[in-house]
């Protein structure tokens, strides 16, 4: 038993130098140690390609929100935050990928079509300059970018990559979301790899399926992997927060843009505005119900004193046209009996006395007599011709004192009525001065005790 057991304790001694053997030879293989730099050189690349999309979501982040801010419109706002929730959640995918080459290809695609998206449809067709920051932000990211490949891809393939991906965009320009676009995604739908390229040695499309952990140890490989995976998985985890956040944030937005919403916003600015209405009106009722008081008080006293100012107007007028016709009166009085004292000296006065005898002149002298009758033959003459120049007259001045006595009445006629006229007129006016005085004084004191 003795012997057994040493014989076996040495077995598994000789087993484990063997394996030891064989475990340090294997590490000295070249290829090993190759594979083993490829590896180390594929977790810096994914550590890298992780760093750049921190950094590639934080600025997109940064800059979007700057733009948020100048924007007034939820449809714009909407869609920039659609596209800041998109570009950071497609680099945190990418960066969590399990072919760090891949990923760093996805990574330079993603900055280079989202530059060009920027460029062509935000600054000449959307926003105009508002996006220039944006524009800058996306140029500088791109460049970032490329610089992630010298020593993991040659001068060719750089510019076989930049070929591609211009060739795509002169084939879809008018595609605007190119956040899940990925390398192999849209190289298939431009034609490449063509015909016998991938078979060539440096190929471009050839490092996609390049397996970097090849030539390590089978169980090596299955540890890195399980690494690698636990990596990913707590770097996707960490960055979900944000995204959520961006995601809550598009959810507001997308809230605001519905109809419904909409219509629910107008009704309550609509609320808002009668409660804002109805609150001045309650302070300011009681200054502008004093206002219209005062306001109506002293329409009230302008009205009565213009009234007043007319009655008292129409009162003098009245006091004028009596005077006038007081004046004409008398003027017609005077008129009569100056036409009766005219025509009294054509007639003859009934009972007047007979004229007093003549006094005993002088002496008898024929001289005198004969100058006497000389002076008497012409004086009958004289009154022969004025009577008969009297009597042709006399028919037209009886007529012509008639007219005027006629006319005289007329006018007299025609004044008293006048007179009569402008007294009803006075009495009209002051009744309804009156009536009116009484009407509006009872209403503007109900008024003024409301």
């Amino acid at each position: 038993m003795n012997h057994s057991a040493r014989s076996l304790v040495g077995g598994a001694l000789l087993l484990a130098a063997v394996l030891c053997g064989c475990t340090t030879i294997n590490n000295m293989r070249p290829s090993t140690r190759e594979a083993r730099e490829r590896a180390e050189q594929v977790q810096i690349l994914q550590i890298k390609v992780m760093r750049y999309a921190d950094q590639y979501a934080g600025l997109e982040r940064q800059v979007i929100n700057t733009l948020q801010s100048t924007l007034t419109n939820p449809e714009e706002r909407l869609s920039t935050q659609r596209w800041k929730l998109q570009q950071a959640q497609s680099a945190y995918t990418i960066a969590s990928g399990p072919n760090a080459i891949t990923n760093a290809l996805d990574m330079v695609v993603l900055a280079t079509l989202s530059r060009m998206v920027v460029e062509d449809s935000w600054v000449n067709e959307r926003y105009g300059a508002r996006v220039r920051p944006v524009l800058q932000t996306y140029r500088s990211l791109e460049d970032s970018a490329w610089q992630m490949l010298p020593g993991i891809l040659t001068d060719a393939q750089v510019t076989r990559l930049h070929e591609v991906i211009d060739q795509w965009r002169a084939q879809h320009p008018q595609v605007t979301a190119v956040a899940y676009i990925h390398f192999l995604d849209f190289a298939q739908q431009v034609g490449a790899p063509s015909a016998g390229e991938q078979q060539k040695p440096g190929n471009l499309f050839a490092l996609v399926g390049l397996n970097p952990l090849a030539g390590l140890d089978p169980a090596v490989q299955q540890i890195e992997l399980t690494r690698q995976l636990a990596e990913r998985s707590i770097y996707y985890a960490q960055r979900v927060p944000d995204l959520l956040d961006m995601q809550v944030e598009m959810l507001t937005y997308q809230f605001v843009v519905m109809p419904e919403t909409k219509g629910v916003l107008a009704d309550l600015n609509r609320v808002s505005l009668i409660g804002s209405a109805s609150d001045r009106l309650v302070r300011t009722l009681p200054d502008v119900l004093d206002a219209q008081r005062e306001a109506l008080v002293k329409e009230l006293m302008r009205t009565l004193n213009t009234e007043s100012a007319n009655v008292g107007t129409l009162a003098v007028q009245l006091r004028a046209t009596l005077q006038a016709g007081t004046d004409t009166a008398n003027a017609v009085h005077g008129a009569l009996d100056t036409a009766q004292k005219i025509s009294s000296q054509f007639a003859p006065t009934p009972g007047a006395p007979p004229p007093p005898p003549s006094q005993q002149g002088p002496p008898f002298d024929i001289r005198q007599y004969t100058a006497m009758l000389a002076q008497a033959t012409l004086t009958a003459r004289e009154i022969n011709t004025l009577a008969r120049s009297a009597d042709s007259m006399l028919p037209i001045v009886r007529t012509a004192t008639q007219d005027a006595a006629a006319h005289v009445v007329d006018v007299e006629n025609h004044l008293f009525l006048l007179l009569v006229l402008l007294v009803f007129a006075a009495a009209a006016a002051a009744l309804l001065a009156a009536l009116a005085y009484r009407r509006l004084v009872p209403r503007v004191e109900r008024r003024t005790s409301l």
